[in-house]
């Protein structure tokens, strides 16, 4: 079903309650969008939809208008506990701007209640204020949800609540599969009963998508909404009014640009997206002492109880930066954002698109950048071939100073920066040997050395990648690393209790061991070591937001200290865990671990957890 025109909501086929109306002149919603104009219709007359529009096109309320309209219709009101609309939604930042839109409405609908059940808040609660308040319309996140159908302990069997459900919708359906909640969502929807609307809203199709459309709905209508001006055979991903952009830069030059950027641009909103989680907390730190004056806040898929937080904190700001990765790319509706920059290019050629529909959204403007080094140019090609999505050269940035020594004396300064740095490369080199342009991203390719620069290292860290490299021209600072302290006092003392008490000990006798006379033995212990080792580097790089992390790296510290103290492992293993943080394990585990890595600092498969 193509080719829907905007209008006024009066022009719609079906009428709507008076108070939905006034609440929309209220929101100053005085137009709709096709989409919109497409499928309330439709579900107002019990027909299943499958929606695929561009982000930014206004599906939430394609949605949120027909579950109140379907709810207030129902022959049999529904009581305090009975669940008639059900919303499921990939992150918990998508449920919570849902659920706003949903508060705004149900303002005047007091007869209805509505619970959101996401990750970040205790499940306990969650059930306690199902029971107190009662709940018609649920928000959920999938493990969430699925959680709650199984809580038949705490009192609250869900699984009949849920008999009388009438409307479900999947929003964001093709990040929910592409997140991996396919048993998530089989579970879900074995509870629920068949006879029901389905709607399913997403940006993009996949032959994934299309069977989730076969099993989960009923001869549904297929609405494809199209851009204006875009011919059919074009399908533009992106908004109309989205000025896209790439510019060229040297690797080590690119986070000298990036500031300079969001320098001249100190007025306006910006959301800047990295493809780790480290990265995100270091260059986060870095443009909180480098861009002055301007409301900075980072927000990543590690995040646990102060993702929630942030982005209440962010969304009314009229200018102001959010240093993210993906688990802000998808269908989040951020008001006013001027520029979208992306810092490293995602993974994946679809979260681009995705990117970059936070800005020029319903009908705005907006602009969006991406910052690429001269052997990735082709990747503009590719965007414009593989997912119609055209890109403009912009100029070099005007006005661009070095900063990098200014990041060199943060890390000089406190050494939890310095850690911070070095997890940040490591990090950012694994990620981007798992791109899936690996033709045009050539991990090999990449001139190390100068990528240090740019990260305004202290030094080269230790890992898989660099074992075989050649990277003479980096120069390490003149300033012993192990010298450098920790701003944290107590953390700081106890690193130098540490080294003190590992000074005084007396040197473990070297055990030389005959690995030949049994050499399947040896190998098999090998490989245990090996894996022991992978394990506690993840427990190590496991971390929180902020300070729960620094407080995590000390609490293992201790833990190594104490393995040293035991016999459980030598001198030259403790120094090597105790300096060298961010070391990999030996060559022939390190394609696996460069893959586990990547996939943990990578922002979508946190947001499983949600």
């Amino acid at each position: 079903m193509d080719n829907v025109t905007e209008g006024t909501w009066e022009s719609l086929p079906v009428k709507l309650h008076d108070n939905i109306l006034e609440t929309l002149r209220e929101m100053k919603f005085t137009y709709m969008t096709p989409v919109q104009s497409a499928c309330i219709p439709l579900f107002m007359r019990n027909k299943d939809v499958a929606a695929e529009a561009v982000t930014g096109s206004g599906k939430t309320l394609a949605f949120v208008i027909p579950i109140i309209e379907i709810l207030l219709k129902r022959e049999d009101k529904l009581k305090k506990m009975q669940v008639g609309a059900l919303v499921i939604t990939p992150t918990r930042e998508l449920a919570l701007q849902i659920s706003e839109v949903m508060a705004g409405f149900l303002q005047k609908f007091p007869q209805f209640k509505q619970i959101l059940l996401i990750g970040g808040s205790n499940p306990i609660e969650d059930v306690e204020k199902f029971k107190e308040h009662g709940a018609n319309i649920m928000i959920a996140t999938p493990g969430r949800l699925e959680d709650m159908f199984r809580r038949k302990a705490d009192g609250l069997d869900l699984s009949i609540l849920i008999k009388t459900l009438d409307v479900l919708v999947l929003d964001e359906a093709d990040r929910l599969l592409d997140m991996g909640f396919v048993a998530s969502l089989n579970a879900i929807l074995a509870y629920l009963p068949k006879q029901r609307r389905t709607g399913l809203f997403s940006a993009t199709q996949t032959q994934e998508l299309e069977k989730l459309v076969r099993a989960g709905l009923r001869n549904p209508v297929r609405i494809t909404v199209k851009e204006k001006g875009v011919a059919a055979t074009a399908t533009q991903k992106t908004p109309a009014r989205l000025c896209n952009y790439y510019t060229i830069c040297r690797i080590e030059e690119k986070f000298n640009n990036l500031v300079a950027f969001l320098r001249q641009h100190k007025s306006q909103k910006q959301l800047v997206f990295f493809n780790t989680c480290a990265s995100v907390e270091y260059y986060g730190r870095a443009l909180e002492a480098l861009v002055k004056n301007v409301p900075i806040r980072c927000i990543h898929g590690k995040m646990k109880n102060k993702r929630n937080k942030i982005f209440a904190e962010f969304r009314p700001l009229k200018s102001g930066i959010l240093v993210c990765t993906d688990v802000m790319a998808r269908g989040i509706d951020i008001p006013e954002v001027h520029w979208v920059l992306q810092y490293d290019p995602p993974s994946s050629a679809c979260a681009f698109v995705h990117r970059c529909g936070r800005t020029a959204r319903i009908g705005n403007q907006g602009s969006a950048l991406v910052f690429l080094l001269p052997m990735e140019e082709s990747y503009v090609t590719f965007l414009s071939i593989n997912q119609k999505c055209p890109l403009d050269r912009m100029g070099p940035v005007p006005d661009v100073v070095d900063i990098l020594p200014k990041v060199k004396a943060l890390a000089l300064a406190d050494r939890a920066m310095y850690d911070r740095g070095m997890r940040a490369y490591v990090s950012s080199v694994q990620a981007y040997a798992k791109h899936e342009c690996s033709l045009i991203f050539r991990v090999k390719d990449l001139d190390f050395s100068a990528m240090a620069k740019g990260f305004a290292l202290l030094r080269m860290p230790k890992m898989p990648e660099l074992r075989d490299k050649a990277c003479s021209d980096f120069v390490r600072t003149d300033v012993d690393t192990d010298t450098i302290r920790y701003k944290d006092k107590a953390r700081e003392k106890l690193r130098r209790k540490m080294l003190a008490e590992l000074k005084a000990r007396e040197p473990l006798p070297v055990v030389k061991r005959n690995l030949v006379k049994n050499q399947a033995w040896s190998k098999q212990t090998n490989k245990k070591d090996r894996k022991k080792r992978r394990i506690a580097k993840r427990k190590r790089d496991e971390g929180s937001d902020g300070d729960d992390e620094d407080l995590k790296e000390l609490l293992n510290d201790t833990r190594i200290l104490k393995r040293l103290k035991k016999g459980k492992i030598t001198e030259e293993d403790f120094e090597r865990q105790m300096t060298d943080d961010v070391q990999v394990v030996p060559k022939n585990s390190s394609t696996q671990t460069a893959s586990t890595q990547a996939s943990q600092n990578n922002a979508c498969p946190d947001s499983q957890k949600d």
